[in-house]
């Protein structure tokens, strides 16, 4: 169960993720959430992407490229932590996420279905790390880097696609909007792994 200090530390992580778009070093700081993410961090670049790409409409491309390639990045560090450190960062971070109880859950998915768990979890919600930290762990490298790159491509570009075609005048207020509904699914999928009722 999460305590009140691990809410309020996340809940101060996402509102500096999102300050960051903001930053003269907006792009640096994408790269950095992106490659984070994907191996130990909690906040998605989704919530530094969308604003940077409704600001900047002619980047968004560029955004996510960046996004993309720091993603990847990440999913190497975050394999590496699953081949070689598992039984202590990985297997720590696994449980802080709520997703212990579910690497035999895993295991068996890759069993049956190979790179295709790595390409839909790319495009989902899912902790991107839980992914990388399993795939490290069950040593699936070359399947593992072709999804990552394609699933983590796909939807960072979709999401800046999405994010450009809004016009300027409505751009600020999809921003408040969008921002607030990844917060809000990020902490409904946190407080579903630590078992404390929605809100």
């Amino acid at each position: 169960m999460l305590s009140c200090q691990a809410k309020n530390m996340f809940q101060k992580l996402y509102r500096w993720t999102l300050s960051l778009a903001e930053s003269q070093h907006a792009p640096w700081a994408l790269g950095a959430i992106a490659f984070a993410e994907s191996s130990f961090f909690p906040v998605p670049p989704d919530a530094i992407l969308i604003p940077m790409s409704l600001a900047r409409p002619k980047r968004a491309w560029v955004y996510a490229l960046i996004c993309t390639v720091g993603s990847v990045a990440g999913a190497m560090l975050g394999y590496a932590i699953g081949a070689f450190l598992f039984e202590t960062v990985g297997k720590w971070l696994i449980n802080l996420y709520g997703y212990g109880a579910r690497v035999d859950q895993l295991r068996l998915l890759y069993a049956q279905w190979g790179w295709a768990v790595i390409l839909l979890k790319g495009f989902t919600p899912i902790p991107f790390k839980i992914v990388t930290i399993t795939s490290g762990l069950l040593a699936y490298s070359l399947p593992c880097s072709f999804s990552c790159a394609f699933s983590r491509a796909g939807r960072g570009f979709s999401l800046s696609r999405f994010s450009s075609s809004i016009t300027a005048s409505r751009s600020k207020r999809c921003s408040i909007n969008i921002s607030a509904g990844f917060w809000r699914s990020s902490r409904l999928r946190l407080l579903w792994a630590s078992g404390l009722p929605r809100v």
